[in-house]
């Protein structure tokens, strides 16, 4: 096996060592002398037109082109500021105008908290004054009463001892001396009952 190999080793080299011999013969033109004034003559026109081509026709389209989106890439940074700057006052409005509803609203809860402190303030003194009004009539009511309750007791006090004498002894007795008995007792005892 390893003789197979090596005898092919040296059958390819053998045969890659004729083919670079003969291209040796043959010659390479770009190294021949006698075609070197046409091909710095075809190279100069190649590159030359290439140079043209490029600097009249492609370069100018990719500098505009380049041009064109710097400027646009430009108008859209200034737009984004404006935009941004425009943002700013108006989140700038919206904060003041949060604020200054939260002033007013603070402002009407006070007005109403006030008013609604007088008014109950103003309907507690007319209650005052009515429950005044009504303790001093009752108070009068009492009085009256209490000034006529000696003359209406002495009355039924008179008309119910006179029916009592009248059933115990079967006889009327005198209204007078009755009435005369009973404020009697009535005096006596009114400073306990009556504060007279």
């Amino acid at each position: 096996m390893i003789k197979k190999i090596f005898f092919q080793l040296i059958f390819f080299n053998f045969f890659f060592i004729k083919k670079v011999f003969a291209a040796e013969s043959g010659g390479m033109p770009q190294l021949n002398p006698e075609f070197w004034i046409s091909q710095v003559f075809w190279l100069t026109l190649t590159f030359g037109l290439l140079y043209v081509v490029l600097s009249k026709l492609i370069l100018p389209k990719i500098s505009k082109n380049l041009e064109l989106r710097k400027s646009q890439i430009q108008e859209n940074i200034e737009a984004a500021e404006k935009q941004r700057e425009s943002s700013e006052s108006k989140l700038k409005e919206y904060d003041d105008i949060v604020l200054k509803s939260k002033l007013e609203a603070k402002n009407i809860f006070k007005n109403i908290r006030e008013k609604v402190l007088k008014d109950i303030n103003s309907k507690k003194e007319i209650l005052d004054k009515q429950i005044d009004q009504e303790v001093k009539k009752v108070e009068e009511e009492i009085e009256v009463l209490k000034k006529s309750a000696p003359e209406k007791i002495n009355k039924i006090a008179i008309e119910t001892s006179s029916e009592l004498v009248k059933k115990l002894i079967g006889a009327e007795i005198n209204n007078s001396s009755i009435s005369a008995i009973v404020d009697d007792l009535s005096k006596r005892n009114g400073d306990k009952y009556y504060g007279n």
